[in-house]
């Protein structure tokens, strides 16, 4: 999704201006409330949802910060970190992980304390794949499992990662109010008009939202800056891509030149060694009988063929 449209009428999701006005401010709670329900379907139904602090700090100074995207709680007290998250990172896995670990620490009152923990779910829409080779399992979620039973071990601890690149519905192949937010989410940026397929109320509501036209000018210049930053991060990634082919086809026909030229040697050595034996036997074969010796008993004794002795004796004589 790093491009940009000759014309544009709605923000870019990925942007972080975008996503943290549409799904993280006060005045569009339920537009996250609606895309959280139609991603959890049925197993959790969230009715009202609460925007905490989104960056924390450690126990004390040394410890590191985290700063989230968007950090809510519903009514139960459960809560919710979604992420966007727009290029892959070398620990995307390890800082998903410890993100994850502030909600829960978070829990624990002063004084006394039984342990309960309320659920805590991280939700990360990426616009990149983590895994390449299944192209249509594109929402990964991940909990706390028993290795041997093959259980869920622990169900108040849930990773739900969305992969963007891998969900390729057209508008007529929209069925679940879930297909319609990703292909809302993923097509924002592309669209000139709100789709047929998206005429509910919420994504009324969410594509009025995103409407570039209807900002005002402090809008319009944080949103042109982080449009700015997210081009940007698109060249860098492309620039690192291109380099990182570029090196890998060098190294590998380097590596081909390397071991054919390895090869070829071994191949050259070998014929040597091999034609090295036969013109030395054929040496002593002549030695021998220039002291006098028939075929016959030189085969007898080198334990040639004398097919063999003789047509090498029939050869250029021993110089």
């Amino acid at each position: 999704m790093c491009h940009s449209a000759l014309q544009e009428r709605y923000v870019n999701f990925y942007t972080d201006f975008a996503f943290k006005k549409l799904f993280g401010t006060e005045a569009n709670k339920d537009l996250l409330i609606s895309f959280l329900n139609s991603l959890f379907d049925g197993t959790e139904v969230i009715k009202s949802l609460n925007y905490l602090n989104v960056e924390h700090l450690g126990h004390n100074a040394a410890e590191r910060k985290a700063v989230f995207d968007v950090y809510c709680e519903n009514e139960k007290g459960e809560k919710f970190l979604i992420e966007m998250q727009k290029a892959e990172q070398e620990y995307f896995k390890d800082r998903s992980i410890f993100y994850s670990t502030f909600p829960v620490q978070e829990q624990a009152p002063q004084g006394r304390w039984n342990f309960k923990l309320n659920k805590v779910y991280t939700i990360g829409i990426l616009n990149f794949c983590i895994d390449e080779g299944n192209a249509d399992y594109m929402r990964r979620e991940v909990k706390l499992m028993d290795t041997h039973t093959k259980e869920v071990f622990y169900d108040k601890l849930t990773y739900i990662y969305l992969e963007m690149p891998k969900f390729r519905k057209t508008e007529q192949e929209l069925v679940t109010d879930f297909d319609k937010w990703l292909y809302a989410i993923k097509n924002l940026a592309t669209l000139m008009e709100r789709p047929a397929a998206l005429q509910d109320a919420i994504f009324q509501r969410f594509f009025e939202q995103a409407e570039i036209a209807k900002f005002d000018s402090n809008d319009l210049r944080s949103y042109r800056e982080s449009q700015k930053d997210f081009w940007d991060m698109c060249a860098v990634t492309e620039t690192a891509e291109k380099k990182g082919r570029a090196q890998g086809m060098a190294e590998g026909m380097e590596k081909g030149r390397a071991e054919g030229l390895a090869e070829g040697m071994e191949k050259g050595m070998e014929k040597g060694r091999t034609e090295g034996k036969a013109e030395g036997k054929a040496e002593i074969i002549k030695a021998m009988h220039a002291n006098g010796m028939t075929a016959e008993a030189i085969a007898a004794v080198i334990g040639f063929d004398l097919a063999a002795v003789e047509e090498i004796l029939s050869q250029q004589p021993l110089s």
